[in-house]
C-alpha cells in the first residue's frame, strides 16, 4: 500500500444494502447456460449440413515471415517477389499450405474440436493463387457420417472451401476425422459414407498458376536445374535433412493458423488421454516433409492438388522428421506449355533417415512412418 493512499477491492465499496446481493447475482448467472466452445460431437452432425466457420483471416507479409520462420521452405516463387515477378506472377504468392493450414484451422471449432485424430484427405485442389491481403475464409458441407462399432466415436467427412474476400473459391478439399460421441447411447446418423476420387485429373491442375515465362525462370536462382522432362516414373529420391520438432514452435505454428484443437495445447488434459502429452498437428508435419523436399524437387514451386493423404502415426515433439518422396507419375497439364505435372508420394518419417526409403513392410508401415502423402506438383518445362 503507497502512503496516504488506500487501495480499495477492484468492485469498489459495499455497503449494508449491498450484502447478499453478489449472491443473488451468482445464482442469477447459474440459471444461464453459454456455450464457450466445447465443440461439437459426433451425434451433433447432419448429412448434408453446411456450416460457415467463423472469423476471416486476412494474410500479411508478417503471417508468412513467421511460417518461413517455423519451417524453412525455400522455394524461389515463394521467397522472391524478383523472382515471381520475373517469369509473369504480380508479386510472390503465399506459399500453398500456408493457404491450406489457414482455411482447415477455421473449420476446426465446428468440425474437430473434439477429434480423436484427423485421418485423411482427398481432391485437394488450389483453385486461385493467393496473395498478401488476401482475406481468407472458409466454409464446410457435412458429406458423409459413420459412426464406429466401439460406440464411442463417429468418422465425419466434410468438404470444404476456402473463399477470397471476393468470394472466389481459392482451396476445395475433402477431409475425414474421428470425432467423439457424448456417450454411447447418444443416437447417430444412419451410416453414409462417400465416393471420393483416387486422384485428381491433370486436366484439373494448373489454374493456381498462372501462365510463367520459361526462358525467364532461372534454374541458378532456384536452386535446382532439373525441370519437367527430369524426371522419371518411379524414381526415389531421399531428401536427406533431418528437423527436430520443438514443443514451441509447433504450438506457435498452430496458433498462427487459428487452430484451437486442445491436443495441441492443453498438457494438463492430455497427460490423461491417450497419449499422455500433447499431439503435434498433422499439417506440421506436412509442412516440414514439404520444406525438406526442395532437395531434390527445388523447382516443384507450387502444389496444385493433393489426391490423398494419411498420418499413419503420432508426431510428438522432440521428435526428428525426414522424409523422401517416390515420382508416382509425369503428366502434361492440358493447355499449358510452360509447366508440367509430377505426382509425387512424399514419406515422413521420425528418428529415422530415409537413405532406404523406408515404407511398408508386408500391409503395415514401418514403424518410422508418421506421413503418406500423394499429390501433385508442376514444375518448369
Amino acid at each position: 500500500m503507497l502512503a496516504g493512499v488506500l487501495l480499495l477491492p477492484w468492485w469498489g465499496p459495499s455497503t449494508n444494502a449491498d450484502v447478499g446481493k453478489g449472491d443473488k447475482m451468482v445464482e442469477k448467472a447459474a440459471t444461464h447456460s453459454i456455450d464457450t466452445g466445447s465443440g461439437r460431437f459426433f451425434e451433433d452432425f447432419r448429412l448434408g449440413e453446411h456450416i460457415r466457420h467463423a472469423t476471416p483471416r486476412t494474410v500479411t507479409v508478417g503471417d508468412i515471415a513467421l511460417y518461413n520462420g517455423l519451417f524453412g521452405p525455400r522455394f524461389a516463387v515463394q521467397s522472391s517477389e524478383a523472382f515471381a515477378r520475373a517469369i509473369g506472377y504480380p508479386r510472390a504468392p503465399v506459399d500453398d499450405l500456408l493457404v491450406f493450414h489457414i482455411v482447415f484451422g477455421k473449420t476446426v471449432p465446428d468440425i474437430s474440436l473434439n477429434a480423436v485424430a484427423n485421418l485423411g484427405y482427398a481432391d485437394c485442389r488450389f483453385l486461385k493463387p493467393v496473395y498478401p491481403g488476401a482475406t481468407l475464409s472458409a466454409e464446410s458441407t457435412v458429406i458423409g457420417l459413420k459412426e464406429n462399432s466401439d460406440g464411442k466415436t463417429g468418422i465425419v467427412y466434410v468438404r470444404s472451401r476456402g473463399l477470397d474476400e471476393n468470394g472466389a473459391v481459392v482451396l476445395d478439399y475433402v477431409r475425414w476425422v474421428m470425432v467423439r460421441k457424448r456417450g454411447r447411447a447418444a443416437a447417430a446418423s444412419a451410416a453414409s459414407v462417400p465416393e471420393l476420387p483416387h486422384v485428381v485429373a491433370p486436366a484439373q491442375l494448373g489454374t493456381a498458376c498462372p501462365e510463367i515465362d520459361v526462358a525467364a525462370y532461372d534454374t541458378a536462382l532456384a536452386g535446382s536445374t532439373r525441370r519437367f522432362r527430369d524426371y522419371r516414373v518411379g524414381e526415389q529420391i531421399d531428401h536427406v535433412a533431418g528437423v527436430t520438432v520443438e514443443e514451441a514452435e509447433h504450438m506457435i505454428a498452430t496458433r498462427l493458423y487459428q487452430n484451437n484443437a486442445r491436443i495441441h495445447f492443453d498438457q494438463f488434459s492430455e497427460r490423461s488421454g491417450r497419449f499422455g502429452r500433447r499431439l503435434v498437428y498433422g499439417g506440421h508435419a506436412i509442412s516440414l516433409a514439404r520444406a525438406l523436399s526442395f532437395n531434390g524437387l527445388g523447382n516443384a514451386f507450387h502444389i496444385a492438388a493433393i489426391n490423398g493423404g494419411r498420418h499413419v502415426a503420432p508426431l510428438f515433439a522432440g521428435d526428428t522428421v525426414f522424409a523422401w518422396s517416390q515420382v508416382l507419375d509425369v503428366a502434361d497439364i492440358p493447355g499449358r506449355n510452360d509447366i508440367g505435372a509430377l505426382r509425387l508420394r512424399t514419406v515422413a518419417t521420425k528418428d529415422r533417415p530415409c537413405a532406404d526409403f523406408p515404407f511398408r513392410s508386408g500391409e503395415k508401415y514401418d514403424p518410422a512412418v508418421i506421413l503418406d502423402l500423394d499429390y501433385w506438383v508442376v514444375v518448369p518445362r
